[in-house]
């Protein structure tokens, strides 16, 4: 299970524990969407980061990358995520 998919299971125990006993396999459950959520992170990541600019330096690259990162994340996150109830 990825990170992604613990943040799931955490959130979900705390937020609704009784939807998390009534899972046949909470363990694949959560790998499973932390693996969807995971996906659509890098997708959006892409699409935020968009192409790399001609003689971008390396610095700046990284810096476009992780905040591009850093954003996707918050908003998948927040949609997939803590709006599931």
């Amino acid at each position: 299970m990825n990170r992604y998919g613990q943040q799931a299971e955490r959130h979900w125990q705390e937020t609704m524990p009784a939807r998390v006993r009534e899972l046949d396999n909470p363990e694949q459950f959560f790998t499973a969407m932390g693996e969807e959520l995971e996906a659509a992170i890098e997708e959006l990541a892409r699409t935020l980061a968009g192409p790399t600019p001609i003689g971008e330096p390396y610095m700046d690259r990284v810096q476009r990358l992780t905040t591009a990162r850093f954003e996707a994340e918050g908003q998948v996150l927040r949609q997939m995520l803590l709006t599931v109830g």
